[in-house]
Order: structure tokens, then C-alpha cells, then sequence
């Protein structure tokens, strides 16, 4: 019998959902911010240690949601994590302060963090080592349009009825969501619990189980200088386009442009991988981000809207490139924690990142920061030589 095509599988279609709607729900925050600057009375400083909250909450809970996943199965995981994400959203609809405003971010950072190490699981245990960065890459890719999709309706709702109304519909659809994933997934037979024998069979395999350590480290600290300008480039760049005269209307469009790129980059990176090596992908696509975040620092309004779909075709579409490697230095079993690990550390990038690049931003200038941002992503380069014997080991990179 033929074998399906690759975004045909079960797990894929399960995970690449689950994907699209979380997400959605992350991203569409980055248009709720310049908002809630304006309601709340916030500088760029308070912007970026309201983000961290979000972010703490979805770094810190990577790893115990991976760990946890190994016990109790990656669908009821995902599941409640979805549904809890939909309540905080929908408690955002009658918030009246910045503190309580905090409080709903946790909920959302808590709730999504379920996200990324357990669909991502569920895909890698579906594939084979040759299937694998592909299959991630569709994933991602799935990801993106969430991200394309999700802020640009929410956008909408918002210049029809207002910010609360944006966040209720955000938190209606996280619910109902957290309900059909779980179904979905039941269905499909996908993210069950392990059998009771086997939890507590003493000779199963216990740690980490690493294949390669250092490449994985090596690995982790590219992901955490990506996703440490990803994030702040995402919270200060629409601070940069309305110094330039955009409209909340035309930050909806605008990070519309930026996913849709990123969607573009998550699928068309991933198959680049796959042709001329992981290291250079890394360092063609980071080098492409710094030049054209400096190219939009410098450029009019409507020069920078046609810069986006570029800019966010290399900012997004290296992390399809890392994730597909996390399976390379990690044995099967122990995927759910490396994963949620993986995760973790380019999360605490994100906690960092905000309310730093805030406080360079508050002491010079929001384009001073995203140049600092831009300048940050050489460091890459020679993370990505060290990491070359580790990526030949394992099969990943040609000797």
C-alpha cells in the first residue's frame, strides 16, 4: 500500500491544528499591546514587563508540561492548557487595571505553554529521522497562517467593537478549541497516557537521554539569541510603525505581513535545510533578518510594509530549522521533556528580551533598540561552526 503523503498523517494534521490556534491566540497579544499602552498609561519599559509576564509564565511551565506529558499523556495536557488560555482571554473582557491585566497574562502564558513541546512530540514520534524536519516544517508552517489568520480577524473586531470585544472572541475560540483538540486527538488514538505497566516498570529508561549534549546546548543558545530579537521585534515593532504614522488598523495589517512571511519562511526553510545543511540555513536566514530589520529602521511607512513579508520570512524561519534538530541529540522516549526544555530556554530569551530592548528603547530610541536587535544575531555564526561535528555525528550534516 502507498504510504500517505507526509501532511496527510494523523499526527501531523492533530499537532498542525492544535498549532494554528495557539499560535493565534500568542501573537495576536503583540496587537493588543500598543492598546494597552494607551489605556493603562504604559511607557515601553512597562510594555515589555507586561509581555515578560506572559513570557515567564509560558517559559517556566516548558519543561514540568514535557515531564508531566510522560505520566499523563500529551492530549489532556493539551487539551486543558487550551481551555485555560481561552478563560484568561475571556477574563481580559473585564479587567480594569494593569495589575489585574498581568494576572490574565499568566493565565494566557500558562495555558499555551502546553503547546509547542506536546505537538511537537506527538509529530516526531509520527515520523521517521528522514521525515521528520519536514514534517516539523509543515508544522510550523501551519503555525504561521494561525499567526497570519488569528490577529488579522481579531483586528478586525477590534476596530468594529473594541479591544475587550477582540479578547472575548479570542477566549471563545481558545475553548472551544481546548474541546475539539481533545477530541480530535482521542479519535485519531494520538497523545494517549502510557499504559500503567509500563509507568512504573523500573527498567524503563530514566534522565535525559541525550544522544549528544553539547550539540544539543550548542543548539539551545542559537534558539535563545532567535528568539530573544523574534520577541522583541515583535513587541517594539509596532511601536516603530506608528512612529511612522501607522494606524491600529495598519499594525493588524502590518503583522499580518510579517507571519504570512514567516509562514512562507517556516515551510521554505525547512526544505532549504534539507538541501544545503542546517548551519548554513541558520546563518543565511539570521544574516537576512539583521539586514532587513536595519532596513526597516531606515525606510519611509510604505517601504516598511513592503519589507515585512521578507523580514518575516527570515525571522520565523529559522526556529523550523532548530526544532527539526531537537530529535538528532535526544532518544525517543525522553522527546515530550526535551522539547518542553528546548522551548524553555528560548521562552526565558522572550522573558529577558521585552523589558530590556524597553529600557534601551525608553533611554535612546525604539529604532536604536531594534538596531541593538539587529546587531545581536552575528553571535550565531560561530555558534553554528561549533555546532558542526555534533550535526555530522548524528547524521544530520554530511562529513
Amino acid at each position: 500500500m502507498k504510504a500517505q503523503p507526509i501532511w496527510r498523517r494523523r499526527p501531523l494534521r492533530a499537532g498542525g491544528a492544535a498549532h494554528f490556534l495557539h499560535d493565534g491566540l500568542t501573537d495576536s497579544l503583540y496587537l493588543f499591546l500598543p492598546i494597552w499602552a494607551e489605556v493603562f498609561g504604559l511607557n515601553h519599559s512597562g510594555v515589555g514587563l507586561l509581555k515578560m509576564t506572559f513570557s515567564a509564565a509560558f517559559g517556566a511551565c516548558q519543561v514540568p508540561v514535557g515531564i508531566l506529558a510522560e505520566r499523563w499523556g500529551e492530549r489532556r495536557l493539551l487539551a486543558v492548557g487550551t481551555v485555560l488560555a481561552g478563560i484568561a482571554f475571556v477574563a481580559m473582557t473585564v479587567v480594569g487595571n494593569v495589575w489585574t491585566l498581568g494576572l490574565c497574562a499568566l493565565g494566557v502564558g500558562i495555558g499555551t505553554s502546553v503547546q509547542h513541546p506536546l505537538s511537537s512530540t506527538i509529530i516526531s514520534r509520527g515520523f521517521s529521522a528522514g521525515e521528520r524536519r519536514q514534517a516539523l516544517s509543515i508544522y510550523n508552517f501551519i503555525g504561521d497562517l494561525g499567526k497570519v489568520a488569528v490577529p488579522a480577524t481579531v483586528a478586525a473586531a477590534i476596530g468594529w467593537a473594541g479591544w475587550r470585544a477582540g479578547a472575548g472572541l479570542l477566549g471563545g475560540a481558545a475553548m472551544a478549541g481546548g474541546v475539539i483538540i481533545f477530541i480530535v486527538l482521542l479519535r485519531a488514538q494520538l497523545g494517549a497516557p502510557p499504559q500503567q505497566a509500563a509507568r512504573h516498570d523500573r527498567t524503563q529508561p530514566t534522565g535525559w537521554r541525550f544522544r549528544d549534549r553539547r550539540g544539543f546546548q550548542l543548539l539551545s543558545a542559537i534558539a535563545v539569541i532567535d528568539s530573544a530579537v523574534r520577541t522583541g521585534f515583535l513587541t517594539f515593532a509596532p511601536f516603530l510603525l506608528i512612529e511612522k504614522g501607522a494606524a491600529v488598523e495598519t499594525i493588524g495589517f502590518a503583522l499580518a505581513l510579517v507571519f504570512a512571511g514567516g509562514a512562507a519562511g517556516k515551510l521554505g526553510c525547512g526544505l532549504m535545510a534539507a538541501r544545503i545543511g542546517i548551519r548554513r540555513s541558520v546563518i543565511l536566514t539570521e544574516g537576512l533578518t539583521a539586514l532587513t530589520i536595519v532596513a526597516l529602521v531606515a525606510s519611509p511607512l510604505w517601504a516598511a510594509l513592503a519589507i515585512l513579508p521578507l523580514l518575516g520570512a527570515a525571522l520565523n524561519g529559522t526556529s523550523s530549522v532548530l526544532y527539526g534538530t531537537v530529535g538528532d541529540f535526544v532518544e525517543a522516549e525522553r522527546q515530550s521533556r526535551a522539547f518542553g526544555l528546548f522551548y524553555a530556554v528560548g521562552a526565558a530569551a522572550g522573558v529577558v528580551a521585552p523589558p530590556f530592548y524597553g529600557f534601551v528603547s525608553d533611554m535612546t530610541s525604539v529604532s536604536l533598540a531594534l538596531l541593538v536587535m539587529a546587531t545581536s544575531l552575528v553571535v550565531i555564526i560561530p555558534l553554528c561552526q561549533m555546532m558542526r561535528p555534533s550535526l555530522v555525528a548524528a547524521g544530520a550534516e554530511a562529513p
